[in-house]
């Protein structure tokens, strides 16, 4: 390193969010995830506490199985990352997970008014 040099750390921006999707984070909200994730030059990572995976990725993204109320912990690194988690949090919050919670099935079995 020569005196002038500039030491630039790498920006590192971290969000959780909650799945609020009532099917859960299957393979269409998972690939619009992965379309957003791959527009930055970032590294994107996620995890559910349990298991960390490139966010970059579909086969890794469909190993979290996250169901309805999972929280999703997502951390960005690199040259744009506040940029990808703004739009990542956009995603999750306003594009994809806006479906209601799941409902309980009605038995089939149940009694009609009959």
């Amino acid at each position: 390193m020569q005196a002038g040099d500039t030491i630039v750390d790498e920006l590192v921006c971290n969000i959780e969010v909650e799945i609020k999707n009532a099917e859960g984070l299957h393979m269409r909200p998972a690939m619009q995830f992965v379309d957003v994730a791959n527009q930055f030059d970032a590294d994107i990572q996620v995890s559910n506490d349990k298991t960390q995976v490139d966010g970059k990725s579909i086969m890794q993204m469909s190993i979290l199985a996250a169901t309805y109320g999972t929280r999703l912990k997502i951390k960005a690194t690199g040259e744009d990352a506040q940029q990808a988690i703004v739009a990542i949090k956009e995603l999750v919050e306003e594009k994809m997970f806006d479906e209601s919670p799941p409902k309980k099935k009605l038995s089939k079995y149940r009694k009609t008014g009959e």
